[in-house]
């Protein structure tokens, strides 16, 4: 993390998803720059060894169980972090599901498990956090994208379309919310074996492998992306740096999204 300490001092951000993976390393990058952070997870076991990393590193920090598909759920969080933080000055919408699946047998309750967490999650945290993100004149949503929809990517048919609904609804919600002092943008993070994506791959009965080597030589920059590197970015979007950028959709994927396949 190349940002002083101290940069979002004052300040309190929600991740969803933020127990592992990117969630985890956003959440990890705006507490080491002082904000204070809730973290949001349906899977209670990945909150309590992420809390108790990011309190052992120093950071005023809470977790929330929540399901993000689920609206009520998503007003109890907001209201949580609110009420047990003070304020809400910065969501990040992170939370998200995937698995391969051929589209010719992807079942119904597999389409809407990823598109309702994905792209209806997405909506239903920005509005919910919306209120409050408004009281002070200055918020800010992040929502991760993806850059595989640029292209369409088999066995992916429901997050692709879900993170293309993402970026439209991040420039719609720009529009409406700039009057409010509200930013609103998405990264759209590239290659990074996270635990979900690893998952993901192995779902699909990838060799893991094989695609470790060919994605190498694959990425322009020639290594796999980091969890701190989307961090970054997101510290970058939620500091004083971002505060005139917004409906913006950022790709940092070492350059994988220029190369051909």
């Amino acid at each position: 993390m190349i940002f002083r300490d101290g940069l979002l001092e004052g300040r309190v951000a929600l991740v969803t998803g933020g127990g592992t993976g990117l969630g985890f390393a956003i959440a990890s990058g705006l507490a080491r720059c002082g904000a204070a952070v809730a973290i949001a997870s349906r899977k209670p076991e990945h909150l309590d060894p992420a809390l108790e990393r990011l309190r052992g590193a120093g950071a005023d920090a809470i977790a929330i169980e929540a399901n993000v598909r689920e609206p009520e759920s998503v007003a109890a969080m907001v209201e949580r972090a609110v009420g047990e933080l003070g304020r809400l000055d910065i969501l990040v919408n992170n939370a998200a599901g995937n698995f391969y699946a051929p589209s010719a047998d992807l079942s119904p309750n597999g389409w809407r498990a990823v598109v309702e967490t994905d792209l209806y999650g997405t909506f239903f945290c920005s509005q919910a956090a919306y209120p409050a993100l408004k009281q002070h004149g200055e918020g800010c949503i992040i929502s991760i994208s993806m850059t595989l929809h640029y292209r369409g990517w088999p066995q992916m048919a429901h997050a692709t379309a879900a993170k293309a609904g993402v970026d439209a609804l991040t420039r719609t919600l720009a529009l409406e919310w700039a009057r409010d002092g509200i930013t609103v943008n998405a990264i759209a993070p590239g290659p990074i074996p996270t635990e979900g994506a690893s998952a993901a791959f192995a779902m699909g009965g990838a060799d893991t492998a094989a695609i470790d080597d060919k994605m190498r030589r694959f990425i322009p920059l020639g290594r796999w992306g980091e969890p701190e590197d989307i961090g970054s970015m997101a510290v970058y979007l939620a500091s004083p740096a971002g505060r005139w950028i917004t409906g913006a959709i950022f790709v940092v994927d070492g350059g994988s999204s220029l190369a051909k396949t």
